[in-house]
């Protein structure tokens, strides 16, 4: 069985089933982002950029481990969490995620630079980081091999999954620049942000999670070990008849 069938299908069913409880959290983040980061380099110019610029980086990883969180929560059919017990569920991971997502963007940012197949492939190999950090409780340096672990064997498929996920953002970037183009220049910017984290980001949380999910699934029964074979019954004998008694010598 691949673990990756109809993962897209079933994040899109999931979507369109919870988006009013996914699309806030995400709002909430990325709106007190973009005001925070605007304020910041209205303030204190290049250094208020800096400043916002580390604030985006947190926030981004905080409202992704957020997701993963809600993506569990909902799978059962039900969000059973609010809002603030989401946030507040992944607070203690949260310096986990950071490291972990940074460590991972730097190495695929130059994977990607030198040979492009490298950066390509540790894009592959961490594809379940934050749903490892998140779910599984693993350190930064322990969610790296244990995505690897989760996605060995399934190489080719999970990065086809990766490849059809941005496509798909691609796709919403078009239309939402489209759609911003008679606004001016720092406005869009500004609204893109905003509306393109809020739309794609649980999307992606989706996608990502349930994949983690599945993969873990298989994994864990592949590791299972096989129930013991019972031993065939044995036959029943049928006792041969003693031979006829010999007559004595006369």
């Amino acid at each position: 069985m691949n673990p990756t069938d109809g993962v897209i299908s079933e994040a899109w069913g999931l979507y369109k089933a919870h988006w009013r409880h996914l699309l806030p959290i995400a709002l909430v983040v990325y709106l007190i982002l973009a005001l925070a980061t605007l304020l910041l380099a209205l303030a204190l110019t290049w250094v208020g950029v800096i400043l916002g610029l580390v604030i985006s980086i947190v926030g981004a990883f905080w409202v992704q481990g957020a997701l993963t969180e809600a993506v569990a929560d909902i799978r059962d059919g039900k969000p059973d969490l609010s809002m603030g017990e989401t946030f507040s569920r992944v607070q203690p991971r949260l310096g986990a995620i950071i490291i972990a997502g940074l460590l991972a963007g730097l190495g695929i940012a130059l994977g990607l630079v030198l040979f492009i197949v490298p950066g390509l492939l540790l894009l592959t190999w961490w594809a379940v980081l934050i749903p490892v950090v998140v779910l599984e409780q693993r350190s930064a340096g322990e969610s790296f091999g244990r995505s690897r672990e989760l996605v060995r064997g399934f190489g080719w498929n999970v990065f086809g999954v990766i490849v059809l996920t941005f496509l798909i953002l691609i796709g919403v970037g078009i239309v939402l620049s489209i759609v911003l183009s008679p606004v001016a220049d720092w406005l869009q910017g500004f609204l893109s942000n905003i509306i393109s984290g809020t739309l794609t980001t649980p999307f992606i949380a989706l996608v990502w999670t349930l994949l983690y999910f599945r993969l873990h699934a298989v994994k864990e029964a592949a590791a299972a070990p096989a129930a013991p074979v019972a031993p065939a019954a044995a036959e029943p004998t049928v006792d041969e008849p003693p031979p006829p008694a010999t007559p004595p010598p006369a």
